[in-house]
């Protein structure tokens, strides 16, 4: 029965309205292009923190104002946009939400950019941070949604690890170009930049991105060790991923989880800055070498547990792993003082800690969407996604008052024990000894 039903799955996955089956390998690509894109703009604009500090006149805390406005506007629109997407499709959500959110930076770039005596005010590029993360919320599970869609059970997790690489790429990318265009050309060129990068990316939406005319029919597939089988698509198919348990404890953890990573995003370029008394070029290597190593460890988390069925134990010794990194980074930070001879451990440690914080998304993102199946997946993925990016609107605003009150070993032990907080979140792993036995009771 079971061969029966993967047999039917891969047959169905060789036609889809007409294109074979390496079309999804053109679907991947958009939806790889498409996160890469918005990352760009959401991970690599906090990296020119510096330069928005003193182009703006701003203090610490505007800077984690505004730079929480992005977070704050992904999290709020993301289920909106989540169950839009469940409703018109992949293909409307993610060309509407492209093309306006190219419309919103080509605003910043004309109306919010300091230029001889004019500064805009706080006010205004909080608003215009906030109005990019509204429409870019659209991106995300739009595109999971469309990869889901096109790829079936043991090979949906390197599917999914691969879109979610687009997010480090994309923000390692930032990384190394806005800060140039930003200190050298002015922020004009580095949101136009950004801008046109989402347009250029709907148009090959446009041309290529095409939902398959079944869903679901690659939910028959081989057993998950962790518990992500088949019969259990099936089951939460029947329950609103609003009132799934499983699906809430993923995202909650993968919330907590995040504080570390996204401290690192949004204030590791001050740290080495303020701190190590980093120089641009070493903070933008430094930062280059977080998104990129977590690129590959997305990538390679992904196969390997679509190979050994072990996705939820994945996520917990990212928990575990990532709370000890951060512990030592904290240690080595009130050790270190202002010693300029610890700048490259500091960075080397801010590269390790980034990459175990960041390694587990695509591993995550496939558990959501496998336990809501693929006809729901863009809800289960927004319920992630408003998580998470509810954590990028907080981390940023937290850090200031924590600095204000503490000191920089303070800001790395909170993130520590967040990391520690998502370990018991995380939903266990479920044996396959244990499923093979229910299923062999109801077979009798």
């Amino acid at each position: 029965m079971g061969n029966g039903l993967a047999a039917e799955a891969e047959a169905a996955a060789t036609v889809a309205q007409g294109r074979p089956a390496a079309h999804r390998w053109k679907v991947l690509g958009v939806g790889f292009a498409a996160n890469a894109s918005f990352s760009a703009a959401f991970s690599g604009i906090p990296t020119t923190a510096v330069f928005l500090r003193s182009g703006y006149h701003l203090n610490n805390g505007g800077l984690g104002l505004v730079l929480g406005m992005l977070g704050l506007g992904i999290s709020v629109s993301e289920l909106p946009w989540g169950l839009l997407t469940d409703r018109w499709g992949d293909r409307r959500v993610l060309l509407l939400g492209l093309l306006s959110t190219a419309a919103a930076l080509a605003g910043l770039a004309v109306f919010v950019v300091p230029s001889g005596a004019h500064v805009p005010s706080v006010t205004v590029l909080a608003l215009g941070l906030l109005l990019v993360g509204l429409l870019g919320g659209s991106v995300n599970g739009s595109s999971g949604r469309a990869v889901m869609a096109w790829f079936r059970e043991g090979e949906r997790g390197f599917a999914m690890s691969i879109r979610q690489t687009a997010v480090p790429a994309g923000g390692g990318l930032g990384a190394l170009v806005l800060p140039v265009l930003a200190s050298r050309f002015g922020f004009a060129s580095a949101y136009s930049v950004l801008a046109l990068a989402c347009a250029i990316t709907a148009a090959f939406a446009w041309r290529w991105l095409h939902e398959p005319s079944y869903i679901d029919a690659g939910n028959a597939a081989r057993p998950q060790a962790d518990g992500g089988t088949a019969a259990s698509s099936a089951l939460s198919k029947k329950v609103s991923p609003l009132r799934d348990v499983n699906i809430w404890r993923v995202a909650l953890a993968a919330g907590a989880l995040c504080v570390p990573q996204l401290a690192v995003l949004t204030f590791g370029t001050v740290f080495l800055h303020d701190f190590s008394r980093a120089g641009v070029l070493a903070i933008s290597v430094t930062m280059a070498a977080v998104q990129t190593g977590a690129a590959v460890a997305r990538v390679w988390s992904g196969r390997w547990t679509d190979r050994r069925g072990n996705r939820r134990a994945y996520m917990r010794a990212c928990s575990l792993l990532t709370a000890v990194l951060f512990a030592v980074l904290a240690l080595v930070t009130g050790i270190a003082g202002h010693h300029l001879a610890m700048t490259t451990l500091l960075a080397v440690l801010i590269v390790l800690g980034g990459v175990s914080a960041s390694a587990w998304h695509g591993v995550a993102f496939t558990e959501l969407a496998t336990l809501a199946g693929t006809s729901r997946a863009g809800t289960a993925l927004a319920i992630g996604n408003t998580c998470v990016f509810l954590t990028l609107f907080l981390t940023p605003l937290a850090i200031p008052l924590v600095l204000s009150i503490g000191s920089w070993p303070m800001v790395w032990a909170a993130a520590s024990a967040c990391a520690l907080i998502a370990l018991p979140i995380f939903p266990r792993a479920i044996r396959v000894r244990k499923v093979q036995t229910s299923r062999t009771c109801d077979a009798n």
